[in-house]
């Protein structure tokens, strides 16, 4: 399920350790002492006898020897500089944890993995840095498979099981490595909700969550949350101190079991979407004018994207009545697996090119409607992207770029405009004129383009008279220019002006002023492959 962006990073928060302080011991247990001594003109009372009452303890190690299955993963990753595109970007390097399931792979977080150019691994009682691949990722999920090429690096790993969702006000345990440990730290907490969040690795996908009351720290992600033995989660996310305290989530099982089966076949497909807005339908008054009888089912169907799988079977003002025999409340929630989630989690466990069957109220009429389900482009340019280059076009010392969250992010711009096109990509449909939102983000100050700075954050309309959709249009209306280029932008205003022979000129002294490696890439190829195409060339 998409959601419009929401601020803040996905991959950790911080947050005080509490750490365990030793307490005064307590007194040695005393003689049992027999009765005082009593005068003769007192009787003595008789003695009782003292019947031990047992007290459970619980086992020091409820889930087994969880160091034969944890690993610790430094992963060094270069993240894409939006303000020089032709840049590599800038280092980093992070620890997070994961743990060994069947078939010899590593299971943690993709925000731990993301953007990586290299990763170790290490496990408990070996001093080595065994060097680590990504195998697949899934960052709408933040869920990543990690194997170590080593050939003993597995032997007497032990494979964690996974176990079902856990029960409110259970106890789980979450390990991991927290604030860049060496050593493994465990933490133990109840759960305290099961509901849909927002992953804010993509800052777009909301799927099904757990939160939990475990300490989180950096350096837990990645790590097993477990109970009974069996793992119910994985720790990805959670508050900083200052907005809610002991308050973290872990990804539960159907969306690890969902991974897993997405990439049997060899590739991962992401997840599908309906592509509606809906609202819920509460009201009586409401529903006796949409011809609902009072049982409290159904919701109302807002909007359809265009670019989804429901447009032309589904259409505003429709009534959702169950889906796929689930009966939908009317808050928006059925009964699956014993447990109320949002009608959504039905799709949510559904994969590319499976079909959902809705029961509808149209115009007051009942009818069925057969979907048969795929994830939507437009929802891309609200969430974060990950191991790409970005796509650009560089001309005249001019820096043009599709609108997407991490281009807004780099540069912090506040401009209505930008917002407006942003958040409303897919509300009102604006993919359909503008599939690329060209903006004209960073200026490379030359003489041939002075005074042009009122135009930095405009958007691109057309170019000579020539209407742009994509960033490939711009690139060849550059090529192709006579030689005077007008660009005109979304708004009021006059053209920017070109000259075609000045920027011609111009061009080797800004590509060398500014260490321009490349002055366009118009397509999202991870970025190993176009290091490589770079060496080649």
């Amino acid at each position: 399920m998409k959601r419009i962006f929401l601020s803040g990073y996905a991959a950790l928060f911080f947050a005080s350790l509490a750490y365990a302080q030793e307490g005064t011991p307590a007194p040695p247990p005393m003689e049992p002492q027999g009765p005082q001594r009593t005068g003769p003109w007192k009787s003595s009372p008789p003695t009782q006898e003292v019947v031990p009452v047992p007290v459970p303890i619980a086992p020091p190690k409820p889930n087994g020897p969880v160091q034969k299955s944890l690993v610790r993963i430094t992963a060094t990753s270069v993240d894409p500089d939006y303000k020089a595109p032709w840049n590599a970007g800038s280092l980093q390097r992070g620890v997070g944890a994961g743990f060994v399931i069947n078939g010899n792979r590593i299971m943690t977080n993709a925000h731990v993995v993301a953007n990586n150019r290299y990763i170790t691994v290490e496990r408990d009682g070996d001093p080595n840095k065994y060097p680590a691949q990504v195998q697949f990722i899934a960052n709408d999920c933040d869920l990543a498979l990690v194997t170590v090429p080593a050939k003993d690096f597995f032997k007497n790993m032990v494979p964690l099981k996974f176990g079902g969702i856990p029960a409110l006000e259970s106890t789980v345990s979450a390990y991991g490595y927290p604030i860049g440990g060496e050593r493994m730290s465990v933490t133990t907490g109840i759960v305290s909700r099961v509901d849909f969040q927002l992953y804010t690795h993509s800052s777009v996908d909301q799927h099904l969550a757990i939160q939990i009351s475990a300490q989180i720290n950096p350096g837990n992600s990645g790590g097993p949350v477990m109970q009974d033995g069996k793992v119910v989660g994985v720790a990805f996310q959670g508050y900083s101190g200052d907005v809610a305290q002991g308050v973290a989530y872990m990804i539960p099982t159907p969306v690890m079991n969902r991974f897993l089966k997405d990439i049997s076949n060899g590739q991962y497909d992401e997840y599908p979407d309906l592509a509606i807005t809906y609202a819920k339908l509460q009201n009586p008054a409401q529903r006796k004018y949409l011809g609902l009888v009072d049982d409290d089912r159904g919701v109302l169907v807002s909007s359809v994207v265009a670019a989804g799988p429901s447009d032309g079977i589904l259409k505003s003002g429709d009534v959702l009545l169950s889906i796929d025999g689930h009966p939908i409340a009317s808050d928006s929630n059925v009964e699956l697996d014993g447990e109320r989630a949002q009608f959504e989690e039905v799709v949510e466990r559904k994969f590319k090119g499976d079909s959902v069957k809705l029961d509808i109220l149209r115009d007051k009429q009942p009818m069925t409607a057969t979907i048969k389900l795929f994830k939507p482009w437009p929802y891309s340019i609200q969430g974060h992207t990950y191991d790409v280059r970005p796509r650009y076009v560089l001309y005249g010392g001019l820096l043009f770029q599709p609108l997407s969250l991490d281009m807004l992010e780099a540069y912090r711009t506040s401009d209505l405009r930008l917002r407006h096109f942003f958040e409303y990509f897919i509300l009102e449909q604006i993919y359909l004129v503008h599939p690329d939102v060209i903006v004209l983000s960073n200026i490379l100050p030359d003489p041939i383009n002075s005074y042009l700075t009122p135009y930095k954050g405009a958007i691109v309309d057309e170019v000579n008279g020539k209407k742009i959709r994509t960033l490939d249009e711009l690139s060849q209306a550059f090529a192709q220019a006579p030689e005077r280029l007008v660009i005109r932008m979304i708004g009021d205003g006059p053209p920017l002006v070109l000259d075609r022979n000045k920027v011609e000129t111009a061009r080797e002294r800004i590509k060398t002023r500014y260490n321009v490696l490349k002055e366009q890439n118009l397509e999202e190829r991870p970025a190993s492959r176009v290091a490589a195409a770079d060496e080649k060339n």
